[in-house]
Protein backbone atom coordinates (compact mmCIF):
# COMPACT_ATOMS: atom_id res chain seq x y z
CA UNK A 1 0.00 0.00 0.00
CA UNK A 2 1.58 3.27 -1.11
CA UNK A 3 -0.40 5.74 0.97
CA UNK A 4 -2.74 5.71 3.92
CA UNK A 5 -4.94 8.05 1.85
CA UNK A 6 -6.07 4.92 0.01
CA UNK A 7 -7.40 3.39 3.21
CA UNK A 8 -11.05 3.75 4.21
CA UNK A 9 -12.62 3.29 7.61
CA UNK A 10 -15.66 0.93 7.90
CA UNK A 11 -18.25 3.68 7.32
CA UNK A 12 -16.42 5.02 4.25
CA UNK A 13 -15.87 1.52 2.89
CA UNK A 14 -19.54 0.64 3.40
CA UNK A 15 -20.64 3.73 1.46
CA UNK A 16 -18.19 2.91 -1.34
CA UNK A 17 -19.49 -0.67 -1.63
CA UNK A 18 -23.16 0.22 -1.12
CA UNK A 19 -23.88 -1.83 2.00
CA UNK A 20 -23.93 -1.15 5.74
CA UNK A 21 -20.89 -1.27 7.99
CA UNK A 22 -22.67 -4.11 9.78
CA UNK A 23 -22.68 -6.09 6.53
CA UNK A 24 -18.91 -5.68 6.20
CA UNK A 25 -18.53 -6.98 9.76
CA UNK A 26 -20.70 -9.99 8.90
CA UNK A 27 -18.55 -10.71 5.83
CA UNK A 28 -15.50 -10.56 8.08
CA UNK A 29 -17.08 -12.83 10.71
CA UNK A 30 -17.84 -15.37 8.00
CA UNK A 31 -14.24 -15.32 6.76
CA UNK A 32 -15.11 -13.71 3.43
CA UNK A 33 -13.34 -10.42 4.02
CA UNK A 34 -10.23 -9.54 6.02
CA UNK A 35 -9.73 -5.81 6.59
CA UNK A 36 -6.34 -4.47 7.55
CA UNK A 37 -5.66 -2.95 10.95
CA UNK A 38 -4.02 0.32 11.89
CA UNK A 39 -1.34 0.47 14.59
CA UNK A 40 -4.15 1.31 17.02
CA UNK A 41 -6.13 -1.75 15.93
CA UNK A 42 -8.83 0.02 13.89
CA UNK A 43 -10.21 -1.69 10.78
CA UNK A 44 -9.30 -0.11 7.44
CA UNK A 45 -10.03 -1.16 3.88
CA UNK A 46 -7.76 -0.71 0.89
CA UNK A 47 -8.46 -1.27 -2.83
CA UNK A 48 -8.05 -5.05 -2.54
CA UNK A 49 -10.51 -5.30 0.34
CA UNK A 50 -12.99 -2.99 -1.39
CA UNK A 51 -12.72 -5.09 -4.56
CA UNK A 52 -13.37 -8.24 -2.56
CA UNK A 53 -16.40 -6.66 -0.86
CA UNK A 54 -17.81 -5.62 -4.24
CA UNK A 55 -17.40 -9.21 -5.44
CA UNK A 56 -19.34 -10.46 -2.43
CA UNK A 57 -22.15 -7.96 -3.01
CA UNK A 58 -22.38 -8.85 -6.71
CA UNK A 59 -22.61 -12.56 -5.89
CA UNK A 60 -25.32 -11.80 -3.35
CA UNK A 61 -27.35 -10.04 -6.06
CA UNK A 62 -27.46 -13.38 -7.89
CA UNK A 63 -29.27 -14.82 -4.87
CA UNK A 64 -26.36 -16.69 -3.29
CA UNK A 65 -26.25 -17.31 0.44
CA UNK A 66 -23.09 -16.35 2.34
CA UNK A 67 -22.07 -20.02 2.45
CA UNK A 68 -22.42 -20.21 -1.33
CA UNK A 69 -20.46 -16.97 -1.74
CA UNK A 70 -17.66 -18.53 0.28
CA UNK A 71 -17.65 -21.59 -1.95
CA UNK A 72 -17.54 -19.49 -5.13
CA UNK A 73 -14.69 -17.36 -3.81
CA UNK A 74 -12.96 -20.59 -2.84
CA UNK A 75 -13.09 -21.79 -6.45
CA UNK A 76 -16.28 -23.92 -6.53
CA UNK A 77 -17.58 -23.09 -10.02
CA UNK A 78 -20.61 -25.39 -9.69
CA UNK A 79 -22.33 -23.00 -7.27
CA UNK A 80 -21.94 -20.05 -9.63
CA UNK A 81 -23.09 -22.18 -12.57
CA UNK A 82 -26.28 -23.06 -10.70
CA UNK A 83 -26.89 -19.42 -9.80
CA UNK A 84 -26.33 -18.30 -13.38
CA UNK A 85 -28.71 -20.98 -14.64
CA UNK A 86 -31.38 -19.65 -12.25
CA UNK A 87 -30.66 -16.10 -13.41
CA UNK A 88 -31.00 -17.19 -17.04
CA UNK A 89 -34.33 -18.88 -16.28
CA UNK A 90 -35.53 -15.70 -14.59
CA UNK A 91 -34.61 -13.60 -17.63
CA UNK A 92 -36.37 -16.05 -19.93
CA UNK A 93 -39.47 -15.86 -17.72
CA UNK A 94 -39.45 -12.08 -18.00
CA UNK A 95 -39.13 -12.33 -21.79
CA UNK A 96 -42.16 -14.65 -21.89
CA UNK A 97 -44.09 -12.26 -19.65
CA UNK A 98 -43.26 -9.32 -21.93
CA UNK A 99 -44.27 -11.34 -24.98
CA UNK A 100 -47.61 -12.13 -23.35
CA UNK A 101 -48.09 -8.45 -22.52
CA UNK A 102 -47.33 -7.48 -26.13
CA UNK A 103 -49.87 -10.07 -27.33
CA UNK A 104 -52.56 -8.61 -25.06
CA UNK A 105 -51.87 -5.10 -26.30
CA UNK A 106 -52.00 -6.30 -29.92
CA UNK A 107 -55.36 -7.97 -29.29
CA UNK A 108 -56.67 -4.81 -27.66
CA UNK A 109 -55.58 -2.74 -30.66
CA UNK A 110 -57.29 -5.17 -33.02
CA UNK A 111 -60.56 -5.08 -31.07
CA UNK A 112 -60.44 -1.29 -30.86
CA UNK A 113 -59.86 -1.13 -34.61
CA UNK A 114 -62.90 -3.36 -35.24
CA UNK A 115 -65.00 -1.18 -32.99
CA UNK A 116 -65.75 -4.07 -30.65
CA UNK A 117 -64.20 -2.33 -27.63
CA UNK A 118 -64.78 1.11 -26.17
CA UNK A 119 -61.92 3.57 -25.75
CA UNK A 120 -62.28 3.40 -21.95
CA UNK A 121 -62.10 -0.40 -21.98
CA UNK A 122 -59.09 -0.32 -24.29
CA UNK A 123 -57.24 2.07 -21.98
CA UNK A 124 -58.03 -0.16 -19.00
CA UNK A 125 -56.87 -3.30 -20.82
CA UNK A 126 -53.57 -1.71 -21.87
CA UNK A 127 -52.95 -0.26 -18.41
CA UNK A 128 -53.53 -3.62 -16.76
CA UNK A 129 -51.76 -5.73 -19.37
CA UNK A 130 -48.39 -5.55 -17.63
CA UNK A 131 -49.74 -5.73 -14.10
CA UNK A 132 -49.30 -8.71 -11.86
CA UNK A 133 -51.54 -9.43 -8.87
CA UNK A 134 -53.25 -6.38 -7.37
CA UNK A 135 -55.01 -6.50 -4.02
CA UNK A 136 -56.99 -3.97 -1.99
CA UNK A 137 -58.40 -4.67 1.47
CA UNK A 138 -60.08 -2.91 4.37
CA UNK A 139 -57.68 -3.39 7.25
CA UNK A 140 -58.89 -5.67 10.06
CA UNK A 141 -58.58 -5.00 13.79
CA UNK A 142 -56.37 -3.58 15.36
CA UNK A 143 -56.70 -0.99 12.60
CA UNK A 144 -59.82 1.03 11.98
CA UNK A 145 -60.82 -0.31 8.57
CA UNK A 146 -58.47 1.90 6.56
CA UNK A 147 -57.91 0.91 2.93
CA UNK A 148 -54.63 -0.86 2.11
CA UNK A 149 -53.54 -1.60 -1.46
CA UNK A 150 -50.76 -3.62 -3.06
CA UNK A 151 -50.30 -3.13 -6.79
CA UNK A 152 -48.31 -5.53 -8.93
CA UNK A 153 -47.47 -7.84 -6.03
CA UNK A 154 -43.74 -8.60 -5.83
CA UNK A 155 -42.53 -12.18 -5.91
CA UNK A 156 -41.26 -11.98 -2.32
CA UNK A 157 -42.95 -9.71 0.20
CA UNK A 158 -41.61 -9.49 3.76
CA UNK A 159 -44.17 -8.48 6.42
CA UNK A 160 -42.37 -7.04 9.44
CA UNK A 161 -43.50 -5.63 12.74
CA UNK A 162 -43.09 -6.00 16.50
CA UNK A 163 -45.13 -8.46 18.52
CA UNK A 164 -48.76 -7.34 18.75
CA UNK A 165 -48.55 -5.10 15.67
CA UNK A 166 -51.25 -7.03 13.78
CA UNK A 167 -49.03 -8.47 11.07
CA UNK A 168 -50.55 -11.96 11.32
CA UNK A 169 -54.06 -10.57 10.89
CA UNK A 170 -52.86 -8.53 7.91
CA UNK A 171 -51.31 -11.63 6.33
CA UNK A 172 -54.48 -13.68 6.78
CA UNK A 173 -56.60 -10.88 5.33
CA UNK A 174 -54.30 -10.65 2.29
CA UNK A 175 -54.58 -14.43 1.78
CA UNK A 176 -58.36 -14.09 1.79
CA UNK A 177 -58.31 -11.18 -0.66
CA UNK A 178 -55.97 -12.67 -3.29
CA UNK A 179 -57.94 -14.99 -5.54
CA UNK A 180 -56.60 -18.53 -5.32
CA UNK A 181 -54.07 -17.76 -2.58
CA UNK A 182 -53.34 -20.08 0.35
CA UNK A 183 -52.36 -19.32 3.94
CA UNK A 184 -49.60 -21.42 5.51
CA UNK A 185 -49.82 -20.85 9.25
CA UNK A 186 -47.81 -22.09 12.20
CA UNK A 187 -50.16 -25.04 12.53
CA UNK A 188 -47.82 -26.64 10.01
CA UNK A 189 -45.61 -27.33 13.04
CA UNK A 190 -48.33 -28.64 15.35
CA UNK A 191 -47.81 -32.32 14.62
CA UNK A 192 -44.23 -32.14 13.41
CA UNK A 193 -43.91 -33.28 9.81
CA UNK A 194 -46.27 -36.25 10.00
CA UNK A 195 -49.00 -34.61 7.92
CA UNK A 196 -46.44 -33.34 5.43
CA UNK A 197 -44.81 -36.77 5.16
CA UNK A 198 -48.18 -38.39 4.50
CA UNK A 199 -48.79 -35.78 1.81
CA UNK A 200 -45.41 -36.47 0.22
CA UNK A 201 -45.98 -40.23 0.29
CA UNK A 202 -49.21 -39.72 -1.64
CA UNK A 203 -47.68 -37.34 -4.22
CA UNK A 204 -44.40 -38.57 -5.76
CA UNK A 205 -43.94 -35.38 -7.79
CA UNK A 206 -44.22 -33.19 -4.69
CA UNK A 207 -41.96 -35.56 -2.79
CA UNK A 208 -39.26 -35.24 -5.47
CA UNK A 209 -39.43 -31.44 -5.37
CA UNK A 210 -39.12 -31.35 -1.58
CA UNK A 211 -36.30 -33.92 -1.60
CA UNK A 212 -34.31 -31.91 -4.16
CA UNK A 213 -34.80 -28.65 -2.27
CA UNK A 214 -33.85 -30.32 1.01
CA UNK A 215 -30.65 -31.66 -0.56
CA UNK A 216 -29.78 -28.21 -1.88
CA UNK A 217 -30.33 -26.61 1.53
CA UNK A 218 -28.28 -29.29 3.33
CA UNK A 219 -25.48 -28.91 0.77
CA UNK A 220 -25.45 -25.21 1.58
CA UNK A 221 -25.02 -25.89 5.30
CA UNK A 222 -28.66 -26.06 6.37
CA UNK A 223 -30.15 -28.72 8.61
CA UNK A 224 -32.90 -31.15 7.63
CA UNK A 225 -35.75 -31.04 10.14
CA UNK A 226 -39.45 -31.72 10.53
CA UNK A 227 -40.09 -27.97 10.44
CA UNK A 228 -38.26 -27.65 7.12
CA UNK A 229 -40.10 -30.62 5.61
CA UNK A 230 -43.46 -29.15 6.62
CA UNK A 231 -42.56 -25.73 5.19
CA UNK A 232 -41.18 -27.01 1.89
CA UNK A 233 -44.17 -29.31 1.38
CA UNK A 234 -46.49 -26.33 1.85
CA UNK A 235 -44.44 -24.09 -0.45
CA UNK A 236 -44.15 -26.65 -3.24
CA UNK A 237 -47.76 -27.84 -3.39
CA UNK A 238 -49.40 -27.08 -6.72
CA UNK A 239 -52.51 -24.97 -7.12
CA UNK A 240 -52.32 -21.67 -5.19
CA UNK A 241 -51.83 -18.49 -7.21
CA UNK A 242 -49.91 -16.97 -4.29
CA UNK A 243 -48.90 -18.06 -0.82
CA UNK A 244 -48.99 -16.25 2.50
CA UNK A 245 -46.74 -17.78 5.17
CA UNK A 246 -46.80 -17.16 8.90
CA UNK A 247 -43.29 -16.61 10.36
CA UNK A 248 -41.17 -18.15 7.63
CA UNK A 249 -38.19 -18.84 9.92
CA UNK A 250 -40.09 -20.72 12.61
CA UNK A 251 -38.19 -23.84 13.71
CA UNK A 252 -35.21 -23.23 11.38
CA UNK A 253 -31.64 -22.49 12.47
CA UNK A 254 -29.45 -19.74 11.00
CA UNK A 255 -27.76 -21.68 8.14
CA UNK A 256 -31.12 -23.15 7.10
CA UNK A 257 -32.78 -19.72 7.07
CA UNK A 258 -29.95 -18.25 4.99
CA UNK A 259 -30.05 -21.09 2.50
CA UNK A 260 -33.86 -21.05 2.27
CA UNK A 261 -34.14 -17.34 1.50
CA UNK A 262 -31.32 -17.61 -1.05
CA UNK A 263 -33.23 -20.36 -2.86
CA UNK A 264 -36.49 -18.40 -2.74
CA UNK A 265 -34.72 -15.35 -4.18
CA UNK A 266 -33.23 -17.33 -7.06
CA UNK A 267 -36.59 -18.92 -7.86
CA UNK A 268 -38.68 -15.79 -7.33
CA UNK A 269 -38.97 -14.58 -10.96
CA UNK A 270 -40.27 -17.96 -12.15
CA UNK A 271 -42.48 -18.87 -9.18
CA UNK A 272 -45.73 -17.63 -7.68
CA UNK A 273 -45.62 -14.67 -5.27
CA UNK A 274 -44.97 -15.41 -1.60
CA UNK A 275 -45.93 -13.06 1.24
CA UNK A 276 -44.37 -14.04 4.54
CA UNK A 277 -43.98 -12.80 8.09
CA UNK A 278 -40.46 -12.50 9.44
CA UNK A 279 -38.50 -10.91 12.25
CA UNK A 280 -35.21 -12.59 11.37
CA UNK A 281 -32.26 -10.66 9.98
CA UNK A 282 -31.14 -13.88 8.28
CA UNK A 283 -34.36 -13.87 6.24
CA UNK A 284 -34.69 -10.13 5.72
CA UNK A 285 -31.11 -8.99 5.09
CA UNK A 286 -31.62 -5.33 4.27
CA UNK A 287 -28.34 -5.25 2.35
CA UNK A 288 -29.46 -8.04 0.01
CA UNK A 289 -33.02 -7.08 -1.00
CA UNK A 290 -33.59 -7.67 -4.71
CA UNK A 291 -35.82 -5.98 -7.26
CA UNK A 292 -38.45 -8.71 -6.94
CA UNK A 293 -38.91 -8.05 -3.20
CA UNK A 294 -40.98 -5.68 -1.09
CA UNK A 295 -41.22 -4.88 2.62
CA UNK A 296 -44.44 -4.14 4.50
CA UNK A 297 -44.05 -2.61 7.95
CA UNK A 298 -46.79 -2.96 10.56
CA UNK A 299 -45.96 -0.18 13.05
CA UNK A 300 -46.07 -0.73 16.80
CA UNK A 301 -48.58 2.12 17.27
CA UNK A 302 -51.10 0.46 14.92
CA UNK A 303 -50.75 3.10 12.25
CA UNK A 304 -51.71 1.60 8.87
CA UNK A 305 -49.12 -0.77 7.32
CA UNK A 306 -46.76 0.87 4.85
CA UNK A 307 -44.42 -0.22 2.10
CA UNK A 308 -40.83 0.55 3.05
CA UNK A 309 -38.03 1.03 0.53
CA UNK A 310 -34.90 -0.99 1.43
CA UNK A 311 -32.64 2.06 1.50
CA UNK A 312 -31.10 3.72 4.53
CA UNK A 313 -32.89 7.00 5.15
CA UNK A 314 -36.15 5.86 3.54
CA UNK A 315 -39.28 6.42 5.68
CA UNK A 316 -39.74 3.41 7.94
CA UNK A 317 -36.33 1.88 7.24
CA UNK A 318 -35.02 2.27 10.79
CA UNK A 319 -38.29 0.95 12.22
CA UNK A 320 -37.93 -2.18 10.06
CA UNK A 321 -34.32 -2.62 11.16
CA UNK A 322 -35.27 -2.43 14.84
CA UNK A 323 -37.85 -5.21 14.36
CA UNK A 324 -35.21 -7.63 13.11
CA UNK A 325 -32.85 -9.78 15.14
CA UNK A 326 -30.51 -12.68 14.49
CA UNK A 327 -32.05 -16.17 14.71
CA UNK A 328 -30.17 -16.75 17.95
CA UNK A 329 -31.69 -13.68 19.59
CA UNK A 330 -35.12 -14.52 18.16
CA UNK A 331 -34.89 -17.97 19.76
CA UNK A 332 -34.00 -16.51 23.17
CA UNK A 333 -36.82 -13.96 23.10
CA UNK A 334 -39.55 -16.12 21.56
CA UNK A 335 -42.94 -14.86 22.72
CA UNK A 336 -41.49 -12.08 24.89
CA UNK A 337 -43.31 -8.74 24.75
CA UNK A 338 -41.50 -5.67 26.06
CA UNK A 339 -43.55 -3.50 28.42
CA UNK A 340 -42.84 -0.19 30.04
CA UNK A 341 -43.30 -0.18 33.81
CA UNK A 342 -45.42 2.67 35.13
CA UNK A 343 -45.50 3.99 38.68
Amino acid sequence: MNSTAQLLNPSEAARRVGVSAKALRIYEDRGLLKPMRTAAGWRVYGPDEIGRAVEIVELRTLGLSLNEVARVLGGDASVLERALASHEAALQARVRQLQETVRKVQNTRAELGRGSMSVASAVTEVRQAGDGINVAIDLPWPWGGERFELRNLRQLTHVVGPLGSGKTRLAMRLAEAIAGASFVGLDRLADGASAAKSQLAADPRLEAKVRNLMAEIVEDGGVASDALVALLAALEVEGPTAQVVGMLEQGLDTPTQESLIAILRRRAPVSRPIIFLTRSSAILDLDSIGGDEAIILCPANHSPPTLVAPHRGAPGYEAVATCLATPEVRARTEGVIAVRRTE
